[in-house]
């Protein structure tokens, strides 16, 4: 696995047949290699696999106190694609939250970028850890320089990445 030890990989299954084989496996890579495995907005497969954590979307951050309650040592982070979703997540319990879209980005689901300005300055108004997504490559990381930002989520560039 190709990601520096402390990293997280956040596995989001949509739904596959195969989500509990294919995450049995990633659980075994993520273990050997140092890096926290999250589950996307699945608690029940994150708890089948000991998983490190879940990742939920904006609109399942209400279930962050239940599955805290369940599970106070995991790693739970939530989207938020605003100020007030950003508060809402890290007031109901999250770790952090992944704010988004922050550059162009090629995925469906992606909104209307904010731009790095817009995003330090929501940053800077968040009182929690907050991670980059959106458009986060090795052009437009250097833009996120003193923002704040604990760290970054990528998926288009570790696709990349891994297609080479």
């Amino acid at each position: 696995m190709a990601l520096p030890e402390g990293s997280g990989l956040v596995y989001r299954h949509f739904g596959a047949d195969d989500a509990l084989e294919r995450a049995t496996r990633l659980r075994r890579l993520t273990r050997a290699a140092g890096v926290l495995l999250l589950i996307g907005a699945d608690d029940r497969l994150a708890d089948a696999v000991d998983a490190d954590g879940v990742h939920l979307p904006e609109g399942l951050a209400y279930r962050l106190p239940r599955i805290l309650s369940r599970r106070p040592a995991w790693y739970v982070t939530a989207a938020a694609h605003s100020l007030a979703a950003g508060r809402r997540g890290l007031r109901l319990g999250a770790d952090a939250v992944v704010i988004s879209t922050v550059f162009a980005s090629a995925s469906p689901s992606a909104g209307h970028p904010m731009g790095a300005p817009a995003f330090k300055r929501l940053i800077r108004r968040l009182e929690g850890p907050v991670y980059a997504l959106g458009g986060v490559n090795t052009q437009t990381i250097a833009e996120l320089r003193g923002s704040g930002a604990v760290g970054v989520a990528v998926v288009g560039a570790a696709s990349a990445a891994g297609a080479s």
